[in-house]
This record gives structure tokens, C-alpha cells and sequence, in this order.
């Protein structure tokens, strides 16, 4: 969103809040208004209530070193609390429109990395314990000192590494791009449709969706997003009801035969706090913890610099009010994940689909989470929204926050080449992770070769360390005989 959008927005002196509720979450004195706040967090919800079909998938069919598995239904309740609870808590405790859930990529880094080398009550464990020792840092100040020391351009190439990174999810999530199967022998990894053409009535209500989105945004509709989602769920569901149709992916949009569903927190406390000690290596353990640990605080990192800087939230100095707090629920979520087995909670980037439709402020968590806790009884309901249907407002929020590239200069190699590198690698290799870690090392390369090293926070430096042996993991790993 370009900066003449975002202070067309605001009004030219903050408008006195209208009760107390306005008062608390500054959503007068943000621009903002109920309105927008309710769409944002309706918006929010849609795009990411996927997690309640994929993060059961995903740890349910994993089996741990005893050959048990996870009951589907009470991980799909064991996600659903844990989301509702966070994000919640993230809107009171850090007024920011952040909402959180169990985090793509950990959960799967659980249920076949983890999971193998013992029983799933230790590999939750883990997690918690992955999540304490974020608190740890957030409490000393180490966590949001390190985001402090990141140089305002490199935040924005962030940002704009985000946006690419989600438009791709959003493509891929629809159907849109699909990678080849490696038996193709082909250089290309990535290919239009299923078989390089795009085919098949879920794709076209992407296709349409998208035209919708960026239609509505071009004429500055309010509810634009929301509006796209609720559309296209409707006229999915109307063609899977007169077509033929195969499949729709993780949601088919059928009118729920059941509204209301029973929740089953059975998984709730199933977790070891120290009993993968006892199942596998130290060496095996710490570094298992460590990467869980690296991944979690810079996807956060990422995400939390991202949705604040299109919300338009940073203060001069490019820091995001009350981080400390933010962080430090981040690091709860860790913990209330892995207790209740349902891997790490972290915070969504698809939040940004909410910042898109105009929340501001952590009360659209409270139409998110909310949303979330209906789902523990209401399933049926709202799990019918299709990806092709939500999948158009990651693609719109995705050229949103592509704007902010305007902002780096791309005259100086010692920042354009890192911004650049941070830009490219998060959506090529699908981890917000990879780019900040390619972004840091070359920074801290660069700043080196021109003589200035002592330029460089004496924490990037520390990070960057950590990003090596991050990268480098493998060969560590076969240097210390842990494979």
C-alpha cells in the first residue's frame, strides 16, 4: 500500500475515541474504525482457517518412534483452542491485528523429523521447550534487541520479501502454480496448472477471484477482500453442486450436512517436558531444539516487521510498538502449542489479509479468535471456504506490500544486495527463514570486503553466526555423528 494511501486513510488529527473500547485498542487514533476492524478479522480468519484441516493432516499422519499416531479429530480441537486463545491474547495483551495458529513447516519439522526419534508426548515436549527458551530471550531483551539492530532497508526487503512469499503461496495454494514432479526431468521446478495449463473449475474460481480482488481494490471498496472470499466461496459451492468436479484440495465447499460438531480435548497436557533426553542424544536433541528455536524467531521476526510496516504501525525509527509484549506472546503460543499437541503456534503472515481489508488493531483478533473458538463446535461451517476462494487475498496483499520496495536504495550494493538476496530467497525457497538468513550474512559479508565491519550491530554479527551453522546444519550434523 503506497504512504499516499495509507495518510489518505488516517484522519489529519487522531478523532477522539468513542468508548472504552475504542480507547484501549487506539482504533480512532490508528484511522481505523469497528468496521474495518470486524472485516479484517473476518478477512483474517478465512485466509488462514485452513490450518484446521492441514495442521491435522499433517501431524495425523506422521507416526512417532512406537509407530502411534494422533486422533484427527482431537488435533483439529487441539488447533482450533490454541488459535482462539493466542490470538485473542495477542490482540488484548499486544493491540496488534497479528493473529496466531500452529506454524506451517514446524508442525511438519514435528511430525516427520521429531516424531520418528520418539514418542509424540517427547516431541511436544520439545516444542514447549523450544518456546520457553524464546521467552527466555524475549525476557532478557535479546530477541527484541535483535530486531532493533536490523537496518530500517533491510526491514523493508523484508516486507517485500513477505508479500512475494505469500502472493506464491497464494498461487500454489489454488492450484495456480504447481511443481513438476522430479521424474519429469525438466530444469523448470515450477509449472502453470497441473500440467502447464490451467484446468479444472477450482482454478477458474481462483482466476475470478482474483480478477474480483483486484477490481474491487482498484476501486477502493471497502470490504474488498471479504467481499472477494465470500463471493467466490458461494459460487464454488454452487459449481460443486452442478459440476464435476474431483477435487477442491484440503476444502470441498459442500453445505455442511452437520452445523454443530463436538469438540475433543483429549491431547490437552500430552506432552514430556525433558523425556526426549531419554529417546534420543543430547547432540540430537539440542539440535533439533535449536532449529525449532532459529526458525521460530525469525519467521516471527519477519512476520511481526512485515504486517506492522503495512499496517503503517512503525513508529520513525522503524520499531513496532509494544514488541516486547508481541514477542513475548509469541513465545507463549510456542508453549501452549507444543502442551496441547498441537506443534508450535506462531504468528500468521495471512494476518496481512486483515491489515488489507483495514484493521489496525488487536480488536480484529478478537472477530479472529472468536471465529477460531466457533470453530471448536462449529466446523462444519466454517471450514467450507475454499483455498481457491481465499487464496485471491494473499495475491492482493501480496502486491500491497510489494510497494514498499520504493523505499530501498538500490544504488548502494552494501544494502541492495542483501535487500535483494532477502527479497528473492524467501519466496524461492518458501521459508521467511532462508531470506532474513540470506539477507544477514550478506550484510555482515558485505560491510566486511568494504572495510566496514565495525558498522555492523555487534547482534547481526551474532545472528549471522547462527544463520551459518543454521545453513550448514547438515554437515554439522555428520562432523558430530548424529546421522
Amino acid at each position: 500500500m503506497s504512504d499516499t494511501q495509507k495518510v489518505a486513510e488516517r484522519p489529519a488529527s487522531p478523532t477522539p475515541a468513542v468508548n472504552g473500547v475504542d480507547r484501549y485498542f487506539k482504533i480512532s487514533a490508528r484511522g481505523s474504525t469497528f468496521g474495518r476492524e470486524i472485516r479484517g478479522g473476518f478477512a483474517t480468519f478465512f485466509t488462514m482457517a485452513y490450518i484446521l484441516v492441514l495442521n491435522p493432516i499433517i501431524l495425523g499422519s506422521a507416526k512417532d518412534k512406537f509407530g502411534h499416531q494422533l486422533d484427527a479429530v482431537q488435533l483439529t480441537t487441539a488447533t482450533a483452542l490454541v488459535a482462539a486463545v493466542m490470538t485473542i491474547v495477542m490482540g488484548i495483551g499486544g493491540n496488534l491485528p497479528l493473529a496466531l495458529a500452529a506454524g506451517l513447516g514446524l508442525n511438519a519439522v514435528v511430525a516427520f523429523q521429531i516424531a520418528p526419534l520418539m514418542s509424540w508426548d517427547d516431541a511436544m515436549g520439545l516444542i514447549v521447550l523450544e518456546g520457553l527458551l524464546i521467552c527466555v530471550l524475549v525476557v532478557t531483551g535479546l530477541r527484541e534487541a535483535v530486531m532493533h539492530a536490523i537496518p530500517q532497508p533491510l526491514k523493508q526487503a523484508i516486507s517485500v520479501g513477505i508479500g512475494l512469499f505469500i502472493a506464491f503461496i497464494g498461487f500454489v495454494d489454488a492450484g495456480f502454480v504447481s511443481r513438476i514432479p522430479d521424474a519429469a526431468n525438466t530444469t523448470v521446478p515450477v509449472q502453470l496448472g497441473g500440467t502447464g495449463a490451467l484446468a479444472g473449475w477450482p482454478v477458474l474460481v481462483f482466476c475470478l477471484g482474483v480478477l474480483l480482488t483486484i477490481g474491487l481494490l482498484a476501486r477502493k471498496v471497502k470490504g474488498a477482500i471479504l467481499i472477494s472470499i465470500v463471493t467466490m466461496t458461494v459460487v464454488a459451492i454452487v459449481i460443486n453442486s452442478v459440476a464435476d468436479v474431483k477435487s477442491w484440495g484440503l476444502t470441498t465447499p459442500n453445505v455442511p450436512d452437520d452445523v454443530v460438531a463436538s469438540p475433543d480435548f483429549g491431547l490437552l497436557g500430552d506432552f514430556s517436558l525433558f523425556g526426549a533426553f531419554g529417546e534420543a542424544s543430547a547432540i540430537t536433541v539440542v539440535l533439533l531444539v535449536f532449529t525449532l528455536v532459529l526458525s521460530d524467531f525469525f519467521d516471527t521476526m519477519g512476520t511481526v516487521v512485515g504486517i506492522s510496516a503495512e499496517a503503517g504501525l512503525l513508529d520513525e525509527d522503524g520499531k513496532v510498538p509494544q514488541l516486547g509484549r508481541v514477542l513475548l506472546i509469541d513465545g507463549v503460543a510456542a508453549v501452549a502449542g507444543g502442551a496441547a499437541s498441537a506443534s508450535s503456534s506462531t504468528s500468521y503472515i495471512e494476518s496481512a489479509a486483515g491489515v488489507g481489508e483495514g484493521s489496525r488493531t488487536g480488536f480484529s483478533n478478537l472477530v479472529t479468535g472468536g471465529l477460531f473458538a466457533l470453530a471448536l463446535f462449529l466446523t462444519p461451517v466454517l471450514t467450507i471456504v475454499p483455498l481457491q476462494a481465499a487464496a485471491p487475498a494473499l495475491v492482493a496483499v501480496g502486491f500491497l506490500m510489494m510497494t514498499q520496495v520504493k523505499h530501498i536504495d538500490w544504488d548502494r550494493y552494501e544494502i541492495a544486495i542483501p535487500a535483494f538476496l532477502t527479497i528473492a530467497v524467501m519466496p524461492f525457497t518458501y521459508s521467511i527463514t532462508n531470506g532474513i538468513g540470506a539477507g544477514f550474512v550478506s550484510y555482515v559479508l558485505i560491510k566486511t570486503v568494504l572495510g566496514r565491519a565495525k558498522e555492523v550491530h555487534w547482534l547481526l554479527w551474532g545472528a549471522s553466526a547462527l544463520f551459518l551453522v543454521y545453513f550448514a546444519i547438515d554437515p554439522i550434523e555428520q562432523i558430530l555423528g548424529v546421522k
